[in-house]
């Protein structure tokens, strides 16, 4: 059996994750002291071992659920005095299949989820655009529920619940470009479950939505990351099936059963018409209006155009896109096109230049000393798990150097000594609160060991 740790400025290894003799993970929650150093103590507690797979960017991975059904928790106190704590919900001495969030400071407390199926801190400490840090859950009420709600509360003075985000299965905060901004990506699985009497279930994806706050006006921003949709887009195109598609194109669009008598040709026909969609709303939602409409021109039954085009720009409307403020281009912003990365292996930060998901490191020719750095505290660290036979990968010493951005995400992550490559896909998932200079999130590179429990 093996730990992760990570090394602090001290040069001493902590511990924060292990996986569990039957595969399943073992988290290690470290609390956040006001001083904003590191405490010695810690929880180990044991949470599903599930390993998404995604075709996307590691940006847009969802996170592993903190509480999932009455099994995991997590308590943190931040340097603001407030506890945040995610735990079962109990029922006398046991737990029950039901998970709760709440914020405590100066004897009051804050229920931010009750009788949940599944929460998740998805961010803790950044500033999602408020002007002070928060603490974003992931709650979806019930185990069957498409959707979720996205919650953020302030974690300074009193805290207050600032926003809720409703109508995306999942949602992921991340620092995309490393601008020293954070985007929250999610989709809209709202507006699409059930659209043409196609459920969710049955799509490969809901339409992406990226959105940012900016002086706490919700904007949306999806037009800013236009090749994510392009790679959708290639993906469903180059697996369309070309006699599926002219036999789709020669109905009426509608496909009712009346008018498609057989049922294997009714489920070919149902595949190709939720892949034209997938199309087509790749386009909408990513700022391309005219190029989604040629598209439906060149892929839909041309009987049924005016009725389709109106129904989609009746979905969107209707989606979570309802919530946002306005829309934001990054032409009209002013962010870095760098950001500093502090390297708490060295004296010295290091800079990282935007190249979309392939990162350079480099020298900064202003460093701040390391030592004023606070390093990035684990909230959620899950190792995969390993296949019959594998031991030895367990038991070999392991290190791993990670870029962890403002919004506790990892952006690039490599092997420093082992072979253990799962490491590398599950650091997708992974949730920090991240590393702090004078009271203000930063992007960090940190190392993390693995090493043998003998």
């Amino acid at each position: 059996m093996s730990r992760l740790a990570g090394y602090n400025r001290f040069g001493l290894r902590e511990p924060i994750c292990r996986p569990h003799p039957r595969s399943r993970p073992m988290v290690f929650s470290q609390p956040f002291s006001k001083s904003l150093r590191r405490k010695r103590t810690g929880m180990l507690l044991a949470l599903p071992a599930v390993l998404c797979s995604v075709s996307i960017p590691c940006f847009a991975q969802p996170s592993d659920i903190t509480c999932d059904r009455g099994n995991g928790s997590y308590l943190a106190t931040f340097f603001t005095g407030v506890t945040v704590s995610v735990q079962p919900v109990k029922n006398g001495a046991f737990a029950i299949h039901a998970c709760e969030a709440r914020l405590n400071w100066n004897s009051q407390e804050l229920q931010a989820a009750s009788q949940a199926a599944q929460v998740t801190i998805d961010l803790l400490g950044s500033d999602l655009g408020f002007g002070t840090p928060v603490v974003a859950f992931q709650v979806r009420n019930a185990e069957r529920d498409a959707q979720s709600e996205y919650r953020i509360y302030s974690l300074k003075g009193t805290p207050a619940l600032l926003r809720t985000v409703s109508g995306g299965s999942s949602y992921r905060a991340a620092d995309t470009n490393l601008e020293d901004h954070i985007e929250i990506w999610t989709d809209d699985t709202k507006a699409v479950d059930g659209f043409e009497e196609i459920p969710a279930a049955d799509l490969d994806f809901a339409p992406t939505v990226v959105l940012r706050f900016q002086k706490q006006r919700l904007l949306d921003v999806s037009a800013d990351f236009q090749p994510h949709y392009d790679r959708q887009i290639a993906d469903v195109r180059g697996r369309l099936d070309a006699a599926d598609l002219a036999d789709f194109r020669s109905t009426d669009g509608v496909l009712a059963i009346s008018t498609v008598r057989s049922p294997d040709r009714l489920r070919r026909l149902l595949k190709v018409k939720a892949q034209v969609l997938e199309i087509v709303w790749s386009y909408l939602y990513s700022g391309r209006e005219q190029d989604a409409w040629r598209a439906l021109a060149d892929l839909w039954p041309a009987m049924d155009l005016d009725r389709i085009r109106t129904a989609l720009s009746t979905m969107r409307s209707r989606g979570i896109l309802a919530q946002a403020e306005g829309s934001g281009r990054k032409a009209s912003w002013h962010f870095k096109s760098h950001a500093e990365i502090y390297d708490t292996n060295s004296t010295a930060p290091s800079t990282i230049n935007r190249l979309g998901s392939s990162i350079s490191l480099g020298p900064a020719p202003t460093a701040k000393p390391a030592e004023a750095i606070i390093d990035p505290k684990s909230i959620l660290l899950r190792r995969p798990p390993q296949p019959e036979g594998a031991g030895s990968a367990l038991n070999s010493n392991e290190t791993l150097e990670v870029v962890v951005d403002i919004a506790g995400k990892v952006h690039n992550a490599k092997l420093l000594a082992g072979d253990d490559q799962t490491l590398i896909a599950a650091t997708k998932g992974w949730q920090f609160i991240p590393a702090f200079r004078e009271g203000e999130a930063v992007a960090c590179r940190f190392r993390l060991h693995v090493w043998d429990l003998k």
